[in-house]
């Protein structure tokens, strides 16, 4: 088999994109070609703004609904729903964003015509990449190298998250349940590379015998030379898993941890400044019309004071009230203060739903116009559950180098965290976010709360 026939992770969603606005342009050729479609003329000088607004809606409206997920891009069920929720928004603004899309057609049967003509061919194709490129042969084949406690972290990723396939693991000892098992002090890395379809090599020199060390440092430069592709443990687990690894939490942190520069970058801040002043205002008018309707929920189902603050610490550790809907009973702490749970009894019916569409949040729009809160960073914690965290995890006081956000990548990735364990992965993800903050990152934390709000998954 030859190394260029996998499909990386990368490629794949390259792919899924590339394809569907090819479908969806031919798609509209061929209702055109067929007098489908009568207010849409190919002749017209206004064609190419017409493209460019159709695919930037039907990307945006994919990215939002999750079509390049790859997880749900490997489900039938959740493809299509995504496609139809996609393609319907998608014909929805075609028709109402005069100038830059073409008029009404005078039958209001065609919008409904736009709507299948658009839908069902990319249905097919989505059917189709399950069928022929989901297949074992289109994934990576990749080589493990390192000590056995690290690389069964790996292998168990590789086997929850697939497109990777480990054809073999150099290690220490044999790992129950995984095959392709090498003893790391017999065998050359750069035979079974060489001779074989190993596309990558991740490698680890962590708890190895200095001699299998010194041995495989040489061998890995005969596979740069060779152009195979080496990475190490840390950068493939980052890749995977979106988080920074568990190691980054030691004693080394300030080596392997470096933090973007965009968190000192002054054209980045003042343009997330310019945004998110924008955007509270224009949740906070939002909020204010819909006010009654959640006035009398909270009456109806969620009996007692609407509103409540909440001391949280900030950045630099500086405390501040947070504002926020109530969506638990009254008195709910008297006990003392304790984490939420996704099946907490103390939250209210209506402050299930509060959560679940985000809209308790919605009052920090205000935090962040007084400059407390960004839109995007790590979640703020009270100052009780702080300094317990600061004290069981290490380097946990780092999250706190940037304003904390309304919403956030470990908000977005992993929701609830009641054990320490769950709470030390929520904070590599936020230090994740930290390290490669970027607006590419932002964007797409932005469509991932959007999507969590249309499908009700907040917390």
């Amino acid at each position: 088999m030859s190394k260029l026939s996998h499909l990386d992770i990368s490629e794949r969603k390259v792919l899924l994109r590339v394809v569907d606005v090819f479908l969806y342009i031919l798609s509209l050729y061929v209702g055109v070609k067929f007098s489908v479609f009568t207010n849409v003329d190919f002749s017209k000088s206004e064609l190419t703004i017409w493209m460019i607004t159709f695919i930037i809606y039907s990307l945006l409206f994919g990215e939002i609904f999750q079509l390049y997920n790859l997880e749900v891009s490997n489900n039938r069920f959740k493809v299509v729903r995504s496609i139809f929720l996609t393609t319907f928004l998608t014909t929805f603004f075609y028709f109402i964003t005069p100038f830059i899309t073409p008029s009404l057609p005078g039958s209001r049967i065609e919008i409904f015509y736009f709507f299948l003509f658009i839908s069902f061919p990319v249905i097919l194709w989505r059917f189709a990449y399950l069928a022929l490129f989901y297949a074992p042969k289109y994934f990576k084949n990749i080589l493990i190298v390192g000590h056995s406690e690290k690389i069964k972290t790996l292998l168990y990723l590789i086997r929850e998250k697939g497109f990777h396939h480990v054809q073999f693991y150099l290690s220490d000892e044999r790992i129950d349940g995984f095959n392709g098992f090498k003893d790391v002090r017999s065998n050359k890395l750069s035979v079974l590379g060489l001779n074989s379809s190993i596309s990558e090599v991740i490698v680890s020199n962590e708890n190895l015998e200095k001699s299998s060390v010194s041995r495989l440092n040489k061998e890995i430069i005969s596979l740069y030379k060779k152009g195979v592709d080496i990475k190490s443990f840390d950068d493939f687990y980052e890749e995977i898993t979106e988080r920074i690894p568990r190691s980054y939490l030691d004693i080394d942190f300030y080596t392997k941890m470096k933090f973007s520069r965009n968190n000192e970058n002054r054209f980045y801040l003042f343009s997330i400044r310019f945004l998110e002043v924008i955007l509270s205002i224009v949740g906070l008018i939002f909020f204010i019309l819909f006010l009654p309707f959640i006035c009398l929920g909270n009456i109806l189902a969620n009996r007692g004071p609407l509103f409540y603050t909440q001391v949280r610490v900030g950045k630099k550790g500086r405390d501040f009230k947070i504002h926020k809907l109530r969506t638990m009973i009254k008195n709910a702490e008297r006990n003392g203060a304790v984490w939420s749970t996704s099946d907490d009894h103390r939250i209210t019916f209506f402050g299930r739903f509060l959560r679940s569409t985000r809209l308790d949040e919605v009052p920090q729009f205000f935090n962040i116009l007084k400059g407390e809160m960004s839109l995007i960073g790590p979640r703020p914690e009270r100052p009780q559950f702080v300094k317990y965290l600061e004290e069981e995890i290490p380097y946990y006081a780092i999250r706190h180098v940037i304003k904390p956000g309304l919403t956030g990548w470990a908000q977005v990735n992993y929701p609830y965290a009641n054990t320490m364990k769950e709470q030390e992965i929520k904070l590599r993800y936020d230090l994740f976010y930290i390290k490669e903050r970027n607006f590419f990152l932002d964007f797409k934390i932005f469509i991932k709360t959007i999507t969590t709000v249309l499908f009700f998954k907040g917390q």
